[in-house]
């Protein structure tokens, strides 16, 4: 109850700061540079995968540039676009079975069919993102903002390899092969990665001193990373990342109109 009555009154200052204050520019720039944290997976995760190992979300850098136009003479609602080039990538390492798998096996044939074992995972992908989000200011220098975006991938990698385990060949019951020691089974599925995707992004945006801003926005991507006609990996995975970005606004809604 004491934390609902503080949200209250915070909205309640936040109104009386907005309608007090002069409203700034009818559109605003910004540009920022910001970090990726996050990565590419199923949900919920399948049974095949019995634990996590180890994840780790590499440095994904990005560079953005967006433009927001005031829809209302309040300036409470906004809608704004831009340009986000980024780098999203993962390292997962797994322990499975019965994982449907393709490798290239010791003598450098390839091998498919279900694999209980280690996976190792990579996976990276540049990504220019072009957002559609709605802005609502609760306050005059602090915006929720929620909308769609689209987002062309290229340079993609897909990769990895199986190790400690075995593959049986074709089906759960198939011929065995081992994998022990320091034996690895590579596997590359880049080549069967869409070149485009899309999701919904949620966030905030909050102006901090006159003209430099920080924000928050989680993606979500709607779209398996797999074609249609990859079968091999039986289920979908979807990237889902949080950008953490700092930068500047050309126009600030902190200036004052003379």
């Amino acid at each position: 109850m004491k934390k609902i009555l503080i949200l209250v009154v915070g909205l309640l200052i936040c109104n009386n700061i907005f309608a007090e204050e002069p409203h700034g520019k009818k559109v605003n720039l910004d540009f920022k540079v910001g970090l990726n944290i996050g990565g590419t997976s199923p949900i919920p995760l399948p049974a095949e995968i019995r634990e996590i190992k180890g994840f780790k979300p590499n440095f994904n850098g990005s560079l953005e540039t967006d433009v927001n136009f005031r829809l209302d003479k309040n300036g409470r609602w906004e809608l704004g676009t831009g340009l986000r080039f980024e780098k999203k990538s993962m390292t997962t390492d797994a322990r499975v079975k019965d994982y449907s798998m393709e490798i290239i096996g010791k003598g450098g044939e390839k091998m498919a069919g279900r694999w209980t074992g280690d996976v190792n995972t990579y996976y990276s992908a540049y990504n220019l993102t072009l957002p559609i989000l709605g802005s609502y200011k609760a306050c005059r220098n602090f915006k929720v903002q929620f909308g769609p975006y689209i987002s062309y991938l290229f340079n993609q990698e897909f990769s990895g390899d199986v190790s400690n385990g075995y593959l049986r060949q074709g089906n759960p019951t198939g011929e065995k092969v081992v994998f022990e020691g320091d034996a690895k089974g590579p596997y590359n599925f880049s080549n069967n990665l869409y070149n485009f995707q899309y999701g919904l992004m949620a966030g905030v945006n909050w102006e901090f001193a006159k003209h430099f801003i920080v924000s928050g926005h989680l993606s979500w991507g709607l779209r398996n990373v797999f074609q249609d006609d990859f079968k091999t990996i039986t289920f979908n995975m979807y990237p889902i990342y949080f950008n953490l970005g700092v930068g500047y606004r050309l126009f600030s809604e902190k200036e004052k109109k003379h």
